[in-house]
This record gives structure tokens, sequence and C-alpha cells, in this order.
């Protein structure tokens, strides 16, 4: 053997024997043996916050979960690295700490953005956190994993619920900034995917999207999250993620068999909008709207970003026909 071999060459020669849905199989086999090896460990834990009720005490399993957590992180960003010859291209990490707070934003191509985000961010910003309905917490297993690993719950009533009950109007907000209180005394990072469903050009027809490459965004989440949480966090982190040899929507199983050969993050660091802590979107026109022009602008120079990275990508179209 060539001892100057290098090993993305010899993963090369040996993808070019090995079938795909081999490699996929391998993969899956391989993401699957994580997570079962490390959820016995995670439901210890989780039982034992659950019975115990000395808030201290909780908050030191809180950190033991976590730790969990990103032991699985690290595990599948060395399954990805043996499995897949990615070429990965990132900008904008370099100055990120995980002693801050940050709202994470991003367009969402694929069932494997959640894993390009966590494999990017792992070690320099802190756990990433998802908002979540508050009805999925009655998901089995999920649910209470959740509920451990202090994923914010979301308890939001539809306008019909609270024209018929106007008393309840803000109780949404006061939950959720209730939910977030935990995060005051430690770093956090929580993730929302604007668009709210993965992009694809069917989607993109039907809501007459003004952007080439991007869903419309949905402006209240985030305006939930300013509102309940924006002083607690230092700065907002804008993602941008593309793949440039392949047509949205990117499935999971395009990433398990090597069928992504590329991937594109850009990240942004942002200020929190001002005077935006406590505000109700449903009810507050200039905050709605304050917040509405915010996220286009984010989004029109979001579009053009994804525009100039597939014009400049060899072999690749930018705006689709």
């Amino acid at each position: 053997m060539n001892s100057n071999r290098t090993e993305s060459e010899e993963h090369h020669i040996m993808s070019k024997y090995v079938p795909s849905c081999v490699i996929g199989v391998f993969a899956l086999l391989l993401f699957s043996l994580n997570t079962i090896a490390l959820t016995p460990v995670l439901f210890l834990i989780v039982f034992l916050k659950l019975i115990i009720p000395l808030k201290e005490i909780r908050n030191q399993f809180s950190r033991i979960l976590i730790f969990i957590a990103m032991i699985w992180i690290d595990v599948n960003s060395l399954i990805l690295k043996v499995s897949q010859r990615i070429t990965w291209d990132v900008q904008g990490i370099e100055a990120l700490s995980n002693r801050e707070s940050y709202l994470v934003i991003s367009n969402h191509r694929s069932w494997a953005d959640i894993f390009v985000l966590q494999h990017i961010f792992r070690h320099r910003i802190p756990f990433l956190k998802f908002f979540i309905k508050k009805e999925l917490i009655w998901v089995p297993l999920l649910g209470v994993a959740w509920w451990a690993l202090d994923f914010p719950f979301l308890k939001r009533y539809p306008r019909h619920v609270l024209e018929k009950h106007p008393e309840l109007r803000g109780k949404d907000m006061e939950a959720t900034r209730k939910a977030c209180e935990k995060f005051k005394n430690h770093p956090v990072s929580v993730m929302n995917f604007v668009e709210g469903t993965r992009f694809d050009y069917h989607k993109h027809e039907r809501q007459e999207s003004p952007y080439r490459h991007l869903l419309m965004p949905r402006a209240g989440g985030i305006a939930l999250v300013f509102s309940s949480m924006g002083d607690y966090l230092s700065h907002i982190l804008d993602v941008t993620i593309v793949y440039p040899e392949n047509e949205p929507p990117v499935s999971f199983w395009d990433l398990l068999a090597e069928k992504i050969p590329h991937i594109t993050v850009r990240v942004r660091v942002l200020p929190i909008p001002d005077n935006v802590v406590g505000l109700n979107y449903d009810e507050d026109t200039t905050f709605r709207e304050q917040i509405r022009q915010w996220i286009n602008r984010v989004w029109q120079e979001k579009d053009d970003e994804i525009e100039a990275i597939l014009t400049a990508y060899p072999g690749t179209s930018a705006t689709p026909s």
C-alpha cells in the first residue's frame, strides 16, 4: 500500500467497490447502535430526575443528560467521518463561544440538517435545544427525554380559542417565558427552522414565495422567542445550509448512502432586535410589523447568499428553470 495515500483517497477507492446502499445500511446501523447504547443510561438519569424533587440535584442531572447527549453527537460526527466522503465548506463559526446564549435560525433543506447543525456547532456553542409544542410532551419516551433535557415547551392558543376566551390572551407568552427562566443562569442555544418545513419546489410554487431558494419565513415563532427570552440571548446565529450538488428536498438516506458529496454552511452573527422583550406579536401591530420586516430582510439576504453559492459552485445552476 502506498504510504502517502491520504485517508480521503482510501475512502474514495473503497467507495468505488462498495455499493452506496451497503454504506447507507452500515451508517444507519452505527447510528442505531450509538442511540441504543446511550438510551438506557439516558433514561436512568431521566427517572432519577423525575423522582428527586430537589432543584439543585435536578440541575446536576440536567448537566449529566446534556453530557450524554453531547457524547451521542460526538459519536454521530465520528460515524459521518468514517462512513461518508463529504467535502465541508463552513464559514462563520470561528468566533463563537459555548459561554454565550444564542438563537439559531436556519433554512431547512433536508432531514439531515439537524445532524449538520449538531456537527458544525458541537463544543462551539451550548447544546442545541428546540422549541417544542406542549402537546408533544406526551410522545412516548421522547416527550420525557425532551423535558429532562430542558427543551422549552411552547403553549400557544389558536386565534379562535382566544376569541372565545379573551382572558387567555398573553398566557402563552407568560408560560413560555416561565419555561425559559431556567436558561437565565446558564448559556443556551435555541434552534428554530423559520420556514417550518423542508424546502421543495412544489411548496415553493404553492406559496408563491418571492424568494428563489427559500419558503416564506414564519415570524410568529421568532417573535415569541424574542418576547420570552430576548434579554437572555447574546446574539442570533443566522445559518444558511446548501447541498450544492443535490436537488431539494434532500433525504436523510442521501446522507447515509454517500449521496451528499458537498455541504456548504454559512453562519452570520446578528444582534437581537431592540425593544422586543415582553411584547405580544398577536396584539401589538407595531411589533408584528417590526418582526416581519426584520425576518423578511434576513431571508432576502439569505436567498441572495444561496444564489451566490450555487452560481459559484462548478457544475450546478443557480435559480431553477
